[in-house]
């Protein structure tokens, strides 16, 4: 007892009192008092192996919180978008795992209005976005931080007359006609405004419904694309990339997460991570076929 009372800081006194008022609660005796000591009594040996087994489970418990804490253990379920997804997120899921291992990652491909629905319901913790000038995203309950600026360029084939120029003005392109996306995808708009902007109407010759169909009928000759760059990951041999000065319009690529949820350390440390990979590498798709 007083072995005990010196480890715990108390006084001989104070470990008795504590001792009655367990015996009181459990209605058994822990302790047999007599006149060499005092034994633990059977009630006193479950005790003391409970004990120890809860202390070996507080343990581990903080040791489980500490790898949360530091990144190096939990969960993130991250939501993307068809081109993010083929572009810049291998990059980042690469780069989170070998800095995360421990961390169990799962991602869910959606367009933007299922990502949305994802991030409401909460069935994924973070998702990334984009928008344009013209219907910006005003979702209520969520926290949004720009990644890049994704710019429109102009895809032609290698055959077309402006296949050996960098860059072209949109109103040099007056009398193309044009392959853009069907279902009114978001870049049918951006080809419908572009144009317009230049002072004509676009004449569509095919409506594809992803974009390396969009490439495959410019590389046919059937017309030329505008096509975002982030969608230019992988470029065929037979068709050119070029640049429109800034006369098309850019969107916004954005990582979001519900407002009333702040990030977990998983969720904080792969918003580096893309945010790395968006200064470093979002420059680089594209870039070998544009300036």
């Amino acid at each position: 007892m007083t072995a005990a009372a010196e480890q715990l800081a108390y006084t001989p006194s104070a470990v008795s009192q504590q001792i009655r008022k367990l015996e009181a609660e459990l209605g058994l005796q822990v302790l047999a008092r007599h006149a060499k000591g005092v034994d633990l009594t059977d009630a006193g040996r479950a005790v003391v192996e409970h004990v120890a087994g809860i202390e070996r489970r507080l343990a581990a418990l903080h040791e489980q919180l500490e790898d949360i804490r530091g990144a190096r253990a939990g969960t993130l379920r991250l939501g993307t978008f068809p081109t993010f997804g083929a572009s810049l997120l291998p990059f980042a899921i690469t780069g989170f795992a070998s800095r995360h291992p421990g961390v169990s990652l799962s991602v869910r491909s959606a367009r933007l209005s299922g990502l949305l629905e994802l991030l409401h319901t909460r069935e994924i913790d973070m998702a990334v976005l984009w928008d344009y000038e013209w219907s910006r995203l005003d979702e209520a309950g969520l926290s949004v931080r720009e990644l890049l600026a994704d710019p429109t360029r102009l895809v032609v084939s290698a055959a077309h007359r402006l296949a050996g120029q960098d860059s072209v003005g949109v109103g040099e392109l007056a009398r193309e006609r044009w392959i853009t996306r069907a279902d009114h995808h978001p870049v049918a708009e951006v080809l419908l405004r572009t144009c317009q902007a230049a002072g004509y109407e676009p004449v569509v010759s095919f409506e594809a419904h992803d974009y390396q169909e969009a490439q495959a009928m410019v590389a046919a000759g059937l017309g030329v694309a505008l096509v975002p760059q982030l969608a230019l990951s992988g470029v065929r041999e037979d068709v050119r990339v070029l640049g429109l000065g800034g006369e098309a319009p850019s969107r916004r690529i954005m990582l979001a997460h519900s407002a009333d949820r702040a990030p977990s350390p998983v969720g904080t440390a792969m918003t580096k991570i893309l945010r790395q990979v968006a200064r470093e590498g979002g420059r680089d798709i594209g870039t070998a076929a544009a300036p």
